[in-house]
């Protein structure tokens, strides 16, 4: 109770200060001299505050007090002298005021700016960067269509995505999301959105022919689209092994995993050792390898005595494990 009568006395001795009244005591319920009542006034969403309602006789700023929620944007409030004296006699406050002097009422809006399209792809740039691509890339946006300018609080925006694409980002993108200013909706909109994921891969420098193996020199890292690529991206630094073109690869293009295979180690009608394994039997005889193969990959052998046909498990270039 001490506390709210100190802060209610701070309160009158401020606003009499600012209003040059020659009080000696400050009292709940004791008379103002006048304020004046401004015509019209802008506020944001943390509420209407006397201070910007009403301005003092005398060259001094007004204290900070709370006295009404925010009208909803697009509602101006209409707060007439009687309806402030009214509010400012509640035990909160518990100041009377004595003369009014301005308008007799002034009309409280919300502060509003416009909404053009640079700020909506600046806000939904990093909302789907993390929602959508994360690490795979970095995301650029573009309207697919005409953005109309909208009207909207004057105040810092976050956004929450509502409707996605299942299949996640494509191209062309249609994207709803709604805005809010604290936790005040602001509105919820969809825009079409021209969408691409920016991303160093790797490109032949120049044309790879099928069977060709491949160094250094013939391959660059280049920015590109990932968007604008359907199949699965190479990373031949993985590669446990050597590599060559599994097909023509033109000068330019991006390395896809069908693009490249491991170099071959053993060719089609190649003798080489195969290693039966049989519990404590452990066999070795040479066969023909019937196709080419790298390590760790599955080729057709045979018995070139009894002509019969294994698969066996490519080890080096002399050895094949056979599976039973």
């Amino acid at each position: 109770m001490t506390f709210r009568i100190f802060h209610t006395l701070s309160i009158v001795a401020a606003l009499q200060f600012a209003a040059g009244a020659a009080l000696a005591e400050a009292e709940p319920g004791a008379p103002l001299s006048s304020l004046v009542l401004k015509p019209q006034a802008a506020v944001d969403g943390r509420g209407i505050f006397l201070s910007q309602v009403v301005s003092s006789p005398v060259d001094h700023p007004l204290p900070e007090i709370r006295i009404l929620p925010s009208p909803a944007p697009g509602t101006p409030l209409n707060l007439t002298r009687a309806r402030l004296q009214q509010l400012l006699s509640q035990p909160e406050f518990g100041l009377s005021v004595t003369n009014w002097a301005g308008a007799p009422a002034v009309l409280v809006s919300r502060r509003m700016r416009s909404l053009e399209e640079a700020e909506v792809l600046q806000v939904l740039t990093p909302a789907l960067q993390e929602r959508c691509v994360r690490d795979r890339g970095e995301l650029e946006l573009h309207m697919g269509r005409p953005w109309a300018a909208v009207q909207i609080p004057d105040e810092n925006l976050t956004v929450r995505l509502q409707d996605l694409p299942p299949s996640g980002l494509t191209p062309l993108v249609m994207v709803r999301f709604e805005l809010l200013a604290g936790k005040e909706t602001v509105g919820s909109w969809q825009a079409v959105l021209q969408a691409k994921v920016w991303r160093e891969v790797w490109v032949a420098r120049a044309a790879l022919r099928r069977g060709q193996g491949l160094g250094e020199s013939d391959l660059a890292q280049e920015r590109r689209d990932l968007l604008a690529i359907r199949d699965p991206l190479a990373n031949p630094t993985t590669a446990d092994g050597a590599l060559q073109a599994a097909e023509n690869v033109p000068a330019g293009a991006p390395l896809l995993q069908r693009h490249l295979r491991l170099q071959p180690v053993v060719r089609r009608g190649q003798s080489v050792n195969a290693i039966l394994e049989d519990g404590v039997m452990n066999l070795t005889l040479k066969v023909e390898v019937l196709e080419d193969g790298a390590p760790g990959q599955i080729v057709r052998i045979r018995n070139p005595s009894s002509r019969r046909e294994f698969r066996g498990k490519v080890q080096n270039e002399k050895t094949i494990t056979v599976i039973m």
